[in-house]
């Protein structure tokens, strides 16, 4: 599918949300390597950072049974669950030819997300993500070549979009992330008037993930890896 309206990145990231979690366990190594294996040329995670400083992904950031729950940040890396898997066991296991989104839940987990990224020569693919702009933008420097994205909600910009963007801009931050329902072909060409990427989430089906693509959005956030590869050949 040729997007209607052009994008900044060409082609558009086909992020796998928490892995190919429509398919398998989400957020575990299993997930991940069928998202890449399904087509997707880009994954998505939470992460956060256990008790003796190591980045993990999953969503909650909790484990435990209902009535023993600890944060993982108070619990060290070989105690947390099997399936948990962390940043490093996730390049080990699908390489680096692929884009990473992570939601970084802790942002005491920054600096070890940048550290294994760079071991791993997938700094130039990260995308760090967080609703504070602030916090955003003390990473700038920290974190190049990484790309850095606002996650936030329309009503949040209270000075409109057009303003927001010039923002985005001014502080170096890369990217906006809205949930799909925010887009229109508009504010995707707003955002690109100002050289900033926009990527949306929570696009779970096909005529979803084909209205983002025809507006000429950078990225899409699924689980159904199937639907998003269906939406860009064509088949």
């Amino acid at each position: 599918m040729d997007p209607t309206f052009p994008t900044l990145n060409k082609p558009a990231v086909l992020f796998a949300h928490r892995g190919a979690r429509a398919h398998a366990p989400d957020n575990t190594l299993e997930a991940f390597t069928l998202g890449l294996r399904l087509g997707a040329t880009g994954l998505e995670s939470d992460v956060w950072i256990t008790a003796d400083g190591v980045a993990v992904l999953d969503h909650d950031g909790v484990v435990g049974g209902a009535f023993r729950r600890k944060p993982i940040s108070a619990v060290n890396r070989s105690d947390l669950p099997a399936h948990i898997p962390s940043l490093a066991e996730l390049y080990e296991q699908c390489g680096r030819e692929f884009e990473l989104s992570l939601d970084i839940k802790d942002p005491a987990v920054t600096q070890e997300v940048l550290r294994v990224a760079n071991t791993a020569g997938a700094c130039d693919r990260l995308w760090l993500c967080h609703p504070d702009l602030s916090l955003l933008e003390s990473w700038r420097e920290l974190s190049r070549p990484a790309r850095l994205v606002h996650s936030t909600r329309m009503t949040a910009m209270s000075q409109g979009a057009e303003r927001h963007a010039a923002q985005l801009r001014h502080l170096g931050i890369d990217a906006v992330n809205l949930h799909h329902s925010e887009w229109s072909a508009g504010q995707v060409t707003l955002f690109h008037r100002f050289t900033r990427l926009t990527l949306g989430w929570d696009a779970q089906y096909e005529r979803t993930i084909g209205a983002l693509l025809n507006m000429g959005i950078d990225g899409v956030f699924s689980d159904h890896v199937d639907r998003m590869l269906d939406m860009t050949t064509g088949s």
